[in-house]
């Protein structure tokens, strides 16, 4: 009965925010505890109490900084000074741009916002046909969430109490295989469509671009590094890239003006409370779920369906492919997190970042998947392409995901072996 009160809360289109603090309630009210009331308020905002949480603000802030300084235009020619003349190339440089914005960003969305308006008018200008243009530039946001930093990674860390930086060295080595498995891709789809050849560069304006690029450069590389070496957290390197953001853009390439650094301040702030809010919702729903026993009910279901890991992890995959179609990522890592991790962990003997490596990549494709679909439509908007025709040409992308999240379920050393190394 509860569960189909919720149901009908987000049928309704209440935000997931508001239907979990309500379906909190009537769990309590329906199942007699309504002593929990008292400690409602303190589990409401406890779910902010987490210091890794500060570093979600903190990489919002980055993407809009970065984007007020031109440091993304910079880095899609770099990446073009760096592939040189090839059939495709631009879709490739494109790729390459995409995974430079991803080490930077950290949202799809986001990513997609910018280089739709960076890539796309430029290959169309070259040949390109529009719509698959398009298309190359919404599957490279599927890059976000899964090259550091990620910003579900942070929110699946806080949910899970797992240290964000680990969780961010787990996603390197999948990300650069998702990487390799998109350029196949494009290969492919330049046959088809007979993609026109990049014009070559001389060697002193490939010369210019690097040293253009170099500054913008400069801040994937403090993140990663950083993080990597052990001299900041995840946080204290959000902190630091911000800054170098604002001097870059105002001192640099000074395409950011001082009354540039306010609005960008209070557009992440409004982004940033959108997203707390639904953490502290988040935080509440996995306490009373947790009270009321329902991780060890779906326990005991899922142990009379299977007791192989990897049968598992097939049935999560497509459970999280489903929910994908319906809802945003960070709602739904919100509500499988607290039920399945337990089990996934407690049951099956998974490691947990292999697990959240797995979901996160699942759900980031749930972005660009009808009918909900916010990239899709944020990029269908933007490049003016019907979302139906847009869905059919992110397909084989969605194979090569598929693809990419099979070889983490059958082989967890490609989401673990890089931390073992480093620790």
């Amino acid at each position: 009965m509860v569960g189909f009160a919720f149901l009908i809360l987000l049928i309704a289109g209440v935000p997931i925010a508001f239907a979990l603090v309500a379906f909190a309630v009537i769990l309590i009210w329906t199942s007699g505890n309504t002593i929990l009331f008292q400690s409602f308020p303190q589990q409401f905002f406890g779910g902010l109490e987490n210091y890794g949480l500060l570093a979600l603000p903190l990489f919002i802030l980055l993407g809009e900084f970065m984007n007020a300084g031109g440091i993304g235009r910079r880095l899609m020619a770099l990446a073009m000074a760096l592939l040189g003349s090839v059939r495709g190339g631009l879709a490739y440089v494109n790729l390459v741009a995409n995974m430079m914005m991803a080490s930077i960003l950290g949202s799809t969305v986001a990513q997609i916002t910018i280089m739709s308006r960076i890539a796309v008018p430029e290959m169309e200008r070259t040949g390109y046909p529009r719509d698959v243009s398009v298309a190359i530039t919404a599957a490279g946001g599927m890059l976000a969430p899964i090259i550091p930093p990620s910003m579900l990674f942070i929110i699946f860390g806080v949910i899970a109490q797992l240290p964000i930086g680990d969780l961010f060295i787990a996603g390197i080595v999948p990300g650069i295989i998702l990487f390799i498995v998109f350029l196949a891709v494009i290969g492919w789809l330049g046959r088809r469509y007979n993609f026109p050849e990049s014009q070559s560069i001389s060697m002193r304006e490939r010369a210019l671009a690097v040293w253009d690029a170099l500054p913008a450069s400069l801040i994937p590389i403090v993140i990663i590094g950083s993080i990597l070496g052990g001299i900041a957290t995840p946080t204290e390197s959000a902190a630091v890239a911000s800054v170098m953001a604002v001097a870059i853009g105002l001192f640099i390439y000074r395409e950011m003006a001082p009354q540039d650094i306010w609005p960008a301040f209070m557009r992440a702030a409004a982004s940033s409370a959108i997203v707390l809010f639904l953490i502290a919702a988040a935080g509440l729903f996995s306490w009373v779920i947790t009270f009321e026993n329902v991780p060890a009910i779906v326990s005991e279901w899922v142990q009379s369906l299977t007791d192989s890991p990897i049968m598992f992890l097939l049935l999560i995959n497509l459970m999280l492919l489903f929910l994908g179609m319906i809802t945003d990522p960070i709602p739904a890592i919100i509500l499988v997190v607290p039920v399945f991790l337990p089990v996934a962990t407690g049951v099956y003997g998974i490691d947990p970042f292999q697990f959240g490596v797995i979901v996160c990549l699942n759900l980031t494709a749930g972005l660009l998947t009808p009918p909900v679909g916010t990239g899709l439509f944020t990029a269908a908007l933007l490049g003016r392409v019907r979302a139906e025709r847009l869905a059919f040409l992110i397909l084989p992308f969605f194979l090569a995901v598929a693809l990419v999240v099979l070889m983490l379920v059958f082989f967890p050393p490609l989401s673990l072996g890089l931390g073992k190394v480093l620790s």
